[in-house]
């Protein structure tokens, strides 16, 4: 015995909310695009990245990078504001600077990219948190070379990334 067509089509119609319902829905553990970007943004603005950094085979030395503000321009590129900090010179340098996403968690990463006065470099640093690791090149120098890492603490809003 067998069910008119009719009948069967308004029971399968009748089921497909049931259906949908019982679909595996896709994993969201990851954050909208915009909510990476906008922590990215909050965490380096006003903010020291503070720690130290190696030059082939020698012993770790202090390294610390201010930044200023950080702001999105377009695709993978931002706009960094740091102080430099060296010798008997303190000035804040605006550089367009790569970042990229794995998943979550950002990635600077700049290939033989230029700083007028400071040379050419080459460098992945990731960050996670408050933490930051990676690797760096001078283009100038190929022994100049090495591994670097720390922590980026926030500054109060009392002691902004800007001399006074």
């Amino acid at each position: 015995m067998s069910l008119p067509l009719r009948t069967l089509l308004f029971l399968l119609l009748a089921s497909l909310p049931a259906l949908a319902e019982d679909a595996p829905k896709p994993a969201t553990t990851q954050p909208a695009e915009q909510l990476l970007e906008s922590a990215f943004t909050t965490r380096l603005t006003n903010a020291v990245m503070s720690g130290s950094y190696t030059m082939g085979n020698s012993a770790p030395k202090k390294d610390k990078y201010t930044i200023v503000s950080v702001r999105k321009l377009k695709e993978d590129n931002w706009l960094f504001q740091a102080r430099v900090q060296f010798g008997d010179k303190d000035v804040t340098i605006p550089m367009i600077i790569p970042v990229k996403w794995a998943g979550d968690t950002p990635v600077i990463s700049v290939t033989d990219l230029g700083f007028p006065g400071l040379g050419s470099y080459t460098a992945r640093v990731v960050i996670y948190g408050d933490q930051y690791a990676g690797t760096w090149q001078d283009n100038n120098n190929k022994a100049h070379a090495g591994h670097l890492w720390g922590k980026i603490e926030k500054l109060p809003a009392t002691q902004p990334a800007t001399k006074p």
